[in-house]
């Protein structure tokens, strides 16, 4: 009687090198119901996350938020000028709250936080359309906004204001200063929105009053953030679900760094 012998497929050697994964994970521990039953402690036990160390992202998406959406803000609300003098603040609308934040937005990547990516990506780029648009109003390329009822920039604002809530609640799971920012201003979306396309004029009044309380709440976060990191400890509280991150004095967290060590290596420079 003769046998024949035949190659493995690929789908068997893939199978068989588990397999071997498997019986090596077995000889380490000498164990092979405890290895199978904690294979997630097994590997985290034996893994490793190199980490780049980075400053808290959204100390700069706050400042340049808050800077752009005061002056429209005290515009909208009725603090000075007329509708047609936003036209001059593309300069603050591109550079401050659009660059200057969507900035922040991709490096709150690193930092691994998805609220602080969605809103400074968000309204960097939509601050950036906007201080576009008026860029080309001014040089007579666009029509102007015509408040109170411009259907197309109405809708603008309720793109901006669904997202815009939705981070609300996920910053209310993490820090109530935080959603103080956002809170506000998804609300100041929705009354913009609201009065764009309805042409209502109170509503954008509304919204004016909203976005000048999310920018207020914007520059104390932003500030409660850096003098945290200047300081080494609590400051002002941030609103963070943590007793320590608003008791002032003391240490909300401990960072890992060299303390002789360049920039990078240490907090701070």
């Amino acid at each position: 009687m003769t046998t024949s012998h035949h190659a493995p497929t690929g789908e068997g050697r893939m199978s068989e090198q588990r397999m071997a994964t498997r019986e090596r994970s077995y000889a380490f521990t000498g164990n092979r119901a405890d290895t199978e039953a904690g294979s997630a402690d097994y590997w985290r036990e034996r893994s490793r996350i190199v980490l780049t160390p980075v400053a808290a992202p959204s100390i700069l998406g706050l400042f340049g938020f808050f800077f752009a959406t005061l002056i429209v803000g005290t515009n909208m609300a009725g603090w000075w000028g007329t509708p047609a003098d936003l036209v001059l603040t593309f300069p603050v609308a591109i550079f401050l709250g659009g660059v200057a934040q969507f900035l922040a937005g991709m490096w709150s990547y690193k930092a691994r936080d998805g609220a602080a990516t969605a809103i400074h990506g968000i309204w960097g780029g939509f601050w950036m359309a906007y201080g576009l648009y008026n860029l080309f109003v001014a040089v007579h390329v666009l029509p102007p906004v015509t408040p109170p009822k411009d259907v197309g920039f109405g809708f603008w604002f309720i793109a901006i204001a669904a997202i815009t809530i939705m981070v609300a609640f996920a910053n209310l799971g993490s820090s109530l200063g935080l959603f103080a920012v956002s809170g506000p201003l998804g609300a100041g979306s929705a009354f913009a929105a609201a009065g764009f396309v309805g042409g209502i004029h109170w509503c954008l009044v509304v919204a004016g009053w909203l976005f000048v309380a999310a920018a207020a709440a914007a520059l104390y976060a932003g500030s409660a953030m850096m003098l945290r990191e200047a300081y080494g400890r609590t400051i002002l509280p941030t609103g963070e679900w943590k007793a320590a991150a608003n008791i002032p004095g003391r240490e909300a967290a401990e960072p890992i760094e060299f303390e002789g060590g360049m920039p990078g290596g240490r907090a701070g420079q």
